[in-house]
């Protein structure tokens, strides 16, 4: 992904310009997953057997993500995962060589749930992709909203597979059910876009009826391509390029100048920024005797100041702890941006501790 190989770029240059690493140039090798676990994995033998890479940094889909980590832990490699949603990821307590760096949907839906019960809506209507995560992430808003707010009713449910979400006939099959508010957990990128702009052309959000959700359905990076129907949506999330913390600003600041003033850098960016951090902080420790065991002792308990605030992995569950932030889609200057009015502070993931009681 294209945010990714962005961040890598501009973190290697910092670091590089600064001397490098005990005194040697950083090297980062990409290759193109294809989104396919089989295709994954053999380009992770790749890099490990031909390049022989010390680190493995990546995927977007969950079930290459899962794919890459089996590889992990059978190569004895340290995999940091940037991107891949599900909690499987670093549930496996057998694999402890890999890292979660991306705040999951489940902690985002859980902490969204008191700002949604605050609309005081009956009929809901819910949207998401049919797969292991889209499920986990729904049921758990349905079962903690129906606590919150006793009465409520569940009128439509949406459920297309993953990567053939056709926005308008999702959206008109909520037109149908007639709902006072929307839960939406769809996929960043286009299909973010296309479900906002069908929500505004078919009049559901001059309508009033609400639309709440993770960020990814306003990813930063995808503002500017959906035009005004975003204004006033709320939604939960770990980053936005808006926010002020001097960190950010910071990383803003270089991003533009890297790539200009009209780019925007998005979450999966900052994420494969914090990837950076992690691996320089694992290079600086241990150097040329890096493994998959002294790489993991590293990461165990590592804090960061990063562009999204604090963050934290925990030594336990191998995944990340940081904080999640209310936000309102509002125009500045001319521009839509995700403006961050209340913080969550340094927030774990409650789908583990849930699995933990059991």
């Amino acid at each position: 992904l294209e945010p990714y190989k962005k961040c890598w770029e501009l973190a290697l240059e910092q670091i590089n310009q600064a001397g490098g690493l005990l005194g040697k140039q950083v090297e980062v090798i990409s290759r193109d997953d294809h989104g396919t676990p089989g295709d994954a994995v053999r380009t992770a033998e790749e890099l490990v057997s031909r390049e022989n890479v010390a680190l493995l940094m990546g995927t977007f889909a969950s079930n290459v993500g899962l794919a890459v980590s089996d590889f992990a832990k059978h190569r004895k490699i340290l995999f940091i995962a940037a991107e891949p949603l599900t909690d499987q990821i670093v549930w496996n307590k057998g694999n402890h060589y890999t890292f979660r760096l991306r705040a999951s949907t489940y902690m985002q839906t859980a902490m969204l749930v008191p700002e949604a019960a605050k609309l005081n809506k009956k009929r809901w209507a819910i949207v998401y992709p049919n797969y292991d995560y889209g499920q986990s992430a729904t049921a758990a808003f349905k079962k903690l909203l129906s606590a919150k707010q006793p009465g409520v009713e569940f009128v439509a449910e949406q459920a297309p597979p993953l990567g053939k979400i056709d926005a308008g006939a999702v959206v008109q099959a909520l037109i149908d059910a007639k709902p006072d508010a929307i839960y939406a957990f769809v996929p960043a990128g286009k299909w973010a876009t296309a479900m906002m702009k069908t929500y505004g052309d078919l009049g559901l959000a001059a309508a009033g009826i609400k639309l709440i959700g993770p960020g990814d359905i306003v990813q930063d990076s995808e503002l500017a391509n959906m035009g005004d129907t975003p204004i006033g949506i709320i939604t939960m999330h770990h980053y936005s390029a808006a926010a002020t913390r001097p960190e950010n600003k910071k990383f803003v600041a270089a991003w533009h100048k890297a790539y200009g003033a009209d780019s925007v850098p998005d979450f999966m960016a900052e994420q494969g920024y914090d990837g950076m951090a992690a691996s320089y902080h694992i290079i600086a420790r241990d150097g040329a005797k890096i493994s998959g065991t002294s790489a993991m002792k590293a990461l165990e308990g590592w804090k960061f100041e990063s562009p999204q605030g604090p963050i934290m992995i925990d030594p336990k569950t191998r995944d990340i702890v940081d904080n999640q932030y209310l936000r309102k889609t509002e125009k500045v200057n001319g521009k839509l941006e995700n403006v961050e009015f209340q913080t969550i502070p340094m927030v774990k993931d409650p789908w583990k501790e849930l699995h933990e009681k059991k």
